[in-house]
């Protein structure tokens, strides 16, 4: 890989990954309503998934995907569902209640499986790697070592992106102090919650 190609492809992938979508409606909903200390897993299993996606598209994505398809539309459609089950337990929660939405920081596993099956159900991350990638690199010639190097970046990148967008709903919680406050912020969450659930049902 060359470094303009890997440039191109970092640019092109921070432009993706920095407009919303479902999964970054999904990250900030969660700092939002429970704060950031315990997200991690849940972002790391966005990397892992948009690994995943980048991996299958130089192996040859077009007929990975063709021939399981059934299983994406399955993973889409728990993704679709899940989304939809957090933004009602947000929505009817109580300021004052302990836990609500994706699950506690005792529970690192099933944060990890939410995260992951929201990233591998996210058409905005799909169409990325099926349609966008292979119109920037060309991916027939991406050797072991040219995988390593994308991955890498796209890791950066998604460092970048997806911390920034915690420190900010970080710092917007902050102002959250009054009763009112955490409920409205959880009707929000709960509506961006349902919006990215829409998104991924409509594509």
């Amino acid at each position: 890989m060359t470094l303009t190609s890997i440039l191109v492809f970092a640019a092109a992938l921070f432009v993706a990954a920095g407009s919303p979508g479902p999964s970054i409606a999904a990250l900030v909903a969660r700092v939002l309503s429970k704060g950031h200390r315990d997200v991690l897993p849940f972002v790391a299993a966005m990397w892992v998934g948009e690994a995943l996606w980048l991996s299958l598209a130089v192996a040859g994505l077009a007929a990975i995907a063709d021939a399981f398809q059934p299983v994406f539309l399955a993973i889409k459609w728990i993704g679709v569902f899940y989304l939809l089950y957090l933004a009602t337990k947000m929505w009817f929660s109580k300021p004052t209640d302990e836990g609500e939405g994706l699950p506690e920081k005792r529970s690192a596993t099933k944060m990890f499986l939410a995260g992951l099956t929201v990233t591998l159900g996210n058409p905005k991350i799909m169409i990325f790697y099926v349609a966008l990638l292979p119109s920037i690199i060309d991916l027939g010639g991406v050797t072991l070592a040219g995988w390593l190097e994308l991955v890498a970046a796209m890791l950066i990148v998604l460092a970048t992106v997806d911390l920034a967008w915690m420190l900010m709903a970080a710092k917007a919680r902050q102002f959250l102090k009054s009763p009112r406050a955490v409920r409205i912020a959880n009707r929000i969450s709960a509506g961006t919650m349902a919006g990215a659930a829409a998104a991924i049902a409509a594509r």
